[in-house]
């Protein structure tokens, strides 16, 4: 009974620490190599990983979170240009002042 109990305590951290975001691809948008249509999205930031799912399709990527002085007044997604294809590079949390750089 202790293990279960211990079990539902690290497994209730590790959600608490977790931080969940909206964001909205207007673009076929690649991270990490995957291709997401465009669409509604969540994202699960973890410390140095991100987790981005639409609930049919979900990838993980590496993430540097940063803190800026001024809270962002929208979301919003910067891009590089390879291949042909949009790579999702930084997300900028409106109405938080949280940057996601992705690796």
């Amino acid at each position: 009974m202790k293990k279960l109990l211990l079990l539902l305590c690290v497994v209730a951290l590790s959600v608490a620490s977790a931080k969940t975001y909206a964001v909205k691809f207007l673009a076929p948008s690649t991270i990490n190599g995957t291709e997401l249509a465009p669409g509604d999205y969540r994202i699960n930031v973890d410390e140095s990983k991100v987790v981005v799912s639409n609930g049919k399709q979900a990838v993980t990527a590496l993430v540097k979170v940063e803190t800026v002085d001024k809270p962002f007044d929208k979301t919003s997604i910067r891009y590089q240009h390879e291949g042909g294809k949009l790579n999702v590079k930084e997300i900028r949390l409106g109405g938080t002042n949280t940057k996601l750089m992705l690796n």
